[in-house]
């Protein structure tokens, strides 16, 4: 049970983590798919 808790703490972590890195990285669908005539806020 305590290998299950600690695994799903550790995909919590890496999914928080990896949404930032790819925010920093550039990688968003906004920052990607939008033109200029996009007003997004």
């Amino acid at each position: 049970m305590k290998a299950m808790v600690a695994g799903f703490a550790a995909i919590i972590v890496l999914a928080f983590v990896a949404d930032y890195a790819l925010k920093q990285a550039g990688f968003s669908s906004q920052e990607k798919y939008s033109g200029n005539a996009v007003r997004l806020d």
